[in-house]
């Protein structure tokens, strides 16, 4: 294609789409406008109920409809924001609808990998599969992208930049996207069960509850950023920490009788089987969704 994508997201005249304006389609919208990437009345997005339609686009200031098939013939950008379940039945429609050949399409649906999308869809068009998580609300999200059989670097570092509107995002090789879905995507559950956890003692040991999640959650982010910033091992930041003879290591040692590493691991190893069977069984003919 011979469209430069330097200076913009979409190329000239023509939209980007988001099917499915739910939490994390709003959240991209949002971040995409924000950040100056895309202007917003070059974006339109669609919603299961009218109800729904009539909320996103107040709030975002675009079309939102719950029948986008007009709109998709226009669209150089397709983000595809929707249930896996509903993955079939949204590509069908999409086809139908008379998607055009250079159109890019974005999946952040878990568990369907590029083979199957490429399969549902039945065209050629490129193909790029993101597994991002919910931080992305507050910018501070994690995404990890790659590539179909059809997608150039191009069509890579477009997809890069809609993500890094929400936080970071790396290119990794589709054989990692379950156990990352597992990970970074699920991630934010665990890590909010154990700040809950990590409250609730400071409450035991006689904190005010309001007190001592905003300790919690401060402490928490700060030794992220120290991982971050640093570069060091977390090994190495723990034995800072840890102190001969005192508090912290006693409180380490009970963590390791309670073999916190064993059950971690155990949550992501459950996690990524679990995202291996997200995907719906391709259907036998596609005269059907």
């Amino acid at each position: 294609m011979s469209t430069d994508y330097k200076k913009g997201l979409v190329a000239k005249g023509r939209t980007l789409g988001v099917i499915g304006a739910g939490v994390m389609g709003r959240t991209l919208i949002q971040g995409l406008v924000e950040s100056g990437i895309i202007e917003r009345d070059r974006i339109w997005a669609s919603a299961k109920t009218q109800a729904s339609c009539a909320k996103v686009s107040a709030e975002l200031g675009i079309p939102v409809e719950m029948d986008y098939s007009a709109r998709v013939p226009g669209a150089d950008l397709l983000l595809l924001c929707v249930k896996p379940a509903q993955s079939g039945k949204v590509l069908d429609k999409v086809r139908q609808s008379g998607v055009r050949p250079e159109t890019l399409l974005v999946s952040i649906m878990a568990g369907v990998g590029t083979p199957q999308l490429e399969t549902m869809l039945g065209t050629a068009n490129p193909w790029i599969r993101a597994m991002p998580n919910t931080p992305c609300v507050v910018r501070e999200g994690m995404t990890v992208v790659c590539g179909g059989t059809h997608a150039s670097e191009v069509d890579l570092a477009r997809a890069q930049r809609i993500f890094e509107a929400v936080g970071r995002c790396v290119t990794v090789d589709e054989n990692h996207f379950n156990a990352i879905t597992a990970l970074s995507g699920s991630g934010p559950a665990y890590l909010y069960l154990v700040m809950e956890a990590l409250a609730d003692a400071g409450v035991r040991v006689g904190l005010p509850r309001q007190l001592a999640l905003t300790l919690v959650a401060q402490t928490m982010l700060g030794a992220a950023r120290m991982v971050q910033v640093t570069g060091r091992h977390p090994a190495a930041l723990r034995d800072d920490v840890t102190t001969p003879a005192g508090c912290t290591i006693a409180g380490l040692l009970m963590l390791e009788d309670g073999k916190i590493r064993s059950v971690l691991a155990r949550a992501i190893e459950e996690a990524a089987k679990t995202a291996a069977h997200l995907a719906p069984a391709l259907p036998k003919d596609k005269s059907h969704g």
